[in-house]
């Protein structure tokens, strides 16, 4: 089943939608959604009102095979429901949509010009409940604020090591090594990033696989060389910070990469519109991120 999933994501039209707000992201995407802070008053209540925010967004006609390859979870709502089904497996029963699990447990602090991932305690645990959950693979991410060559290569030697545990848990890692886009050496650091990340790919071995999830970068075709080489299934952009608009016209310059957006798609939904509003809405953020993602043949 995992083989029929591989081709999806490596030879897909579309994009992957990112609803992987977890914990501390959380009250800034509900806020973008029109719930403040004071509309809840526990955690419970903060994760029951994005889980909607979420159902409603994927339940959406909207939300279609037709533009969307696959879609980042976060843990609690792979585990909870959408009407009746864990939220993986109606993903790809209701949708045709691959699912992804994020597993980090956020961001360490700022060392040699670096976020390193904080340590993932119970990853084999959780790398056991996403096959039960029916999860294809995974994502993880770092943050690169400066062109350090030791932090860089520290940050990307951390990805790849947890990356192959993935892999032999039988998912395909999502590597985000981010660069931050108001890096003043931005370019810079995606020389040294793209170096890195090209040394340990040659070491993989042939059935080892993985997914980058790299920022836009400031060379156009810059990771041209990464989204061809054999070990890689799919390079997809996050927005970084970027409005949709400027991030979709960005992303179209750059032949192979395709979008992986989470605060780009949902910027314009609003808990306050209708039904109709929402989905119309949905449609043409969807529409602009697949057309700004398609058309670049590898």
């Amino acid at each position: 089943m995992q083989g029929k999933y591989l081709d999806i994501m490596r030879n897909g039209k579309g994009f992957i939608a990112a609803l992987d707000q977890s914990g501390g992201s959380t009250p800034k995407a509900l806020a973008a959604y029109g719930i403040a802070e004071n509309e809840y008053s526990t955690d419970k209540e903060m994760f029951d009102l994005v889980h909607d925010m979420r159902t409603r967004i994927i339940t959406s006609p909207a939300f279609d095979s037709e533009h969307i390859l696959g879609a980042i979870l976060f843990e609690q709502t792979m585990d909870r429901e959408i009407e009746g089904k864990y939220t993986g497996d109606y993903l790809k029963e209701e949708k045709g949509i691959v699912p992804f699990l994020k597993v980090d447990k956020g961001l360490a602090e700022l060392s040699n010009g670096v976020q390193l991932m904080k340590p993932i305690k119970n990853l084999d645990e959780l790398l056991e409940r996403a096959n039960d959950r029916g999860m294809f693979g995974t994502k993880m991410r770092s943050v690169i604020k400066e062109a350090n060559e030791d932090g860089i290569k520290e940050v990307v030697s951390q990805q790849f090591e947890i990356g192959k545990k993935i892999i032999s848990s039988g998912l395909v890692p999502i590597i985000e090594p981010e660069v931050d886009i108001h890096s003043a050496d931005k370019e810079q650091s995606e020389n040294i990033l793209k170096q890195e990340i090209k040394k340990h790919l040659d070491q993989l071995e042939k059935n080892e696989f993985v997914m980058l999830k790299l920022t836009i970068p400031t060379m156009v075709n810059h990771y041209k060389e990464l989204v061809e080489h054999s070990q890689v299934v799919r390079v997809v952009a996050l927005s970084g910070g970027y409005s949709r608009e400027e991030a979709n016209a960005k992303l179209k310059d750059n032949e192979g990469l395709i979008a992986s957006f989470s605060r780009a798609l949902t910027e314009d939904l609003s808990v306050k519109q209708s039904d109709e509003e929402f989905n119309a809405a949905l449609r043409k953020s969807v529409e602009s991120i697949y057309d700004a993602s398609v058309n670049k043949d590898r």
